[in-house]
């Protein structure tokens, strides 16, 4: 069977987007994992799916589903994309949207300048623990987005070990379902560097809830002041959050990439 999608990307994290708005999403995490595969596949971080809405007063229910084919509660570069292939498929005039994710409702927005703000909710931020990783210890700070990161401080991103270390805090006793480990280096007090291993993608060049992630971390423990840009491997994000119970905004860039169809 064939099936339209269309690649995007955010910043440098990538997607293949489906449109499963007028026929039942029916993949299986095989069929998942084949598309994301670069050799074999379209090659993608995520996968993201476009649905009717089933909560109350959302527009539409935004899926999404890692490279390895499990499904997650919530990717703010995806969001960013969602909204410009809702546009761009003629889906949806409105600005302002509201989606319903595993994670809770986000208020994407596409800006005058063509970038995307994604209100993302309330974060969760829990302090910080001292996790034995090994038999060595690693100091994280504890943040969910909808969705879980454990993030750390270092001197120097290019150092840091995003894909030794990354890997056993994904899979760490500590997290049961698993966990997204953000790595982040203070430039300034309106400025860091970060490196994410995803839950289920392994490193990507960005990672939005990862962003929003380390910017809540640095700015309940007083390193760091709103807004925040963020500056990862696949470009630069803006993430703003007053404290306590306010919302975190993230602003970015999306796009296309290029439309095609593949066997499943």
């Amino acid at each position: 069977m064939k099936l339209a999608f269309t690649k995007m990307q955010g910043a440098g994290n990538d997607f293949v987007v489906l449109d499963c708005t007028r026929t039942a999403f029916s993949l299986s995490a095989a069929q998942l994992r084949r598309i994301a595969d670069r050799h074999l596949g379209v090659g993608c971080d995520q996968i993201l799916v476009v649905e009717k809405p089933q909560a109350a007063g959302a527009d539409f229910r935004y899926r999404i589903f890692n490279a390895d084919g499990g499904e997650v509660e919530q990717c703010g570069n995806g969001a960013r994309c969602f909204v410009k292939f809702v546009h761009g498929r003629g889906l949806s005039t409105k600005r302002e949207l509201t989606v319903e994710t595993l994670g809770g409702l986000i208020r994407p927005k596409l800006e005058a300048d063509g970038e995307v703000s994604v209100d993302m909710g309330r974060p969760v931020y829990s302090g910080m623990e001292t996790l034995d990783v090994d038999g060595a210890y690693a100091d994280v700070a504890l943040v969910s987005m909808g969705n879980p990161h454990a993030v750390q401080l270092t001197d120097s991103l290019e150092q840091a070990p995003v894909t030794t270390q990354g890997p056993r805090l994904e899979h760490h006793r500590r997290f049961p379902q698993g966990v997204n480990a953000g790595y982040m280096q203070v430039l300034d007090r309106h400025r860091i560097a970060l490196r994410v291993w995803e839950r289920g993608a392994g490193e990507t060049l960005s990672c939005g809830t990862g962003a929003c992630a380390a910017a809540v971390a640095g700015i309940a423990r007083k390193l760091l002041d709103s807004p925040v840009q963020v500056q990862t491997r696949g470009g630069a994000l803006t993430i703003s959050w007053a404290g306590g119970d306010n919302a975190v905004i993230m602003k970015g860039p999306a796009e296309t990439v290029f439309d095609g169809t593949l066997e499943t």
